[in-house]
């Protein structure tokens, strides 16, 4: 567990993007406002994305897709009542396509299929405006 604020975002971004060999799957857990969508705008700014970038809340999913061929799913599974929900719209599939990687909001509806697979990232609160943020490889913590 590290002790973070608002100025050390593009430095995780940018360890959390070293990690992008080993895993395609990263989910982002914690509290509303703890920083899941911050996090996730600066990933996907220092890759390559331009033009804005939104939690999809309402939409569950945005794609952005840059002119090289790799593929970005931004999912944000807060409204979503279960994993059998996210599998009848065939989000799953998206975990799959070549040259592609999911950053997955709220994603604790999802643990029976992505044990030992995703790249889990957990942000809360900490004292004034700090947050803390675990990543965790396997059971150890980066």
């Amino acid at each position: 567990m590290k002790t973070v604020t608002l100025k050390d975002v593009p430095e995780i971004a940018s360890e959390l993007i070293k990690q992008m060999k080993a895993y395609t799957i990263f989910t982002f857990s914690g509290p509303l406002g703890a920083g899941k969508t911050t996090l996730v705008q600066e990933i996907l700014k220092q890759l390559g994305v331009t033009g804005p970038v939104q939690s999809p809340t309402y939409t569950y999913m945005s794609v952005y897709r840059l002119p090289d061929g790799r593929t970005f799913y931004h999912f944000d599974l807060y409204r979503l009542n279960s994993l059998d929900d996210f599998l009848t719209e065939g989000f799953d599939e998206y975990f799959l396509k070549k040259n592609s990687w999911c950053f997955i909001e709220w994603p604790e509806i999802l643990d029976p299929i992505l044990k030992n697979t995703a790249l889990p990232i957990t942000l809360e609160y900490g004292d004034n405006n700090t947050r803390l943020i675990t990543v965790k490889k396997g059971d150890n913590e980066l």
